[in-house]
């Protein structure tokens, strides 16, 4: 079976080492994929700011990019959750494009999903020597039910320390448009969750979702922290 990367905005915009992070992991365990190039947004940004009109225009053009997709990997909890599970109520029931929207959603899995679920794989070879915590996104923890996929693959990295995370389902204050809306109760939880991530003295805060990775990277830099936040397709691409 191919699999089709799907890049998602963030990792398009501000995180390409995430996107090559995950090739670089597929090259390595022999995946075939593809990374086709019509994909843009799945609309989910326009969606959750109640914009549905606006998230179907650009839905139609993610069921386009990848119409012909066998498997769809995206390495987001919350843009895999926006496709198979919001994005076929765009359209109209019984519609063309909702029974595209469906077909496709069922398709859909995130990239730790992938390793472990489909290619029944933990072990990728990968090397990190450092202490890390991992934080559970909302969406690929609720969402889309994944939790110890992620510290399956973690735990089997050589060299690596995991220490869990006190309230390490706890969000981290970004939610998207929620960060714009509400700055201050953002900004305030995700100095909350930092606090927990010191107290375990790692070295890195591992995440699975660029939207958190983002959120807590600026308040690490704001606050000089002696800290970094990655996705965990860099760690697993490391040796």
């Amino acid at each position: 079976m191919r699999a089709s990367l799907f890049v998602t905005c963030l990792v398009d915009q501000f995180h390409p080492e995430v996107g090559r992070s995950v090739l670089a992991v597929f090259d390595r365990l022999g995946v075939c994929y593809q990374v086709p190039r019509g994909q843009t947004c799945c609309g989910q940004p326009a969606f959750n700011a109640g914009c549905r009109d606006e998230a179907a225009r650009v839905a139609r053009q993610f069921l386009r990019a990848f119409e012909d997709a066998e498997l769809i990997v995206a390495p987001s909890g919350s843009c895999a959750e926006m496709v198979k599970v919001h994005m076929p109520a765009l359209f109209p029931e019984g519609s063309h494009e909702y029974r595209e929207a469906k077909r496709l959603g069922a398709r859909v899995c995130e990239f730790t999903q992938f390793l472990v679920r489909f290619l029944h794989r933990t072990d990728v070879g990968a090397r990190f020597p450092h202490r890390v915590t991992y934080h559970d996104s909302c969406h690929l923890l609720r969402g889309m039910g994944v939790s110890d996929e992620p510290r399956a693959l973690l735990r089997a990295v050589r060299d690596l320390e995991l220490i869990e995370l006190e309230a390490s389902d706890a969000c981290c204050g970004f939610g998207g448009t929620f960060a714009a809306k509400y700055p201050s109760i953002s900004g305030g939880m995700g100095r909350e969750k930092l606090a927990h991530v010191q107290a375990t003295g790692a070295e890195y805060l591992v995440a699975a979702d660029t939207g958190c990775l983002m959120h807590l990277r600026g308040l690490i830099t704001r606050q000089h922290l002696p800290l970094r936040a990655v996705h965990l397709a860099e760690v697993l691409a490391a040796q």
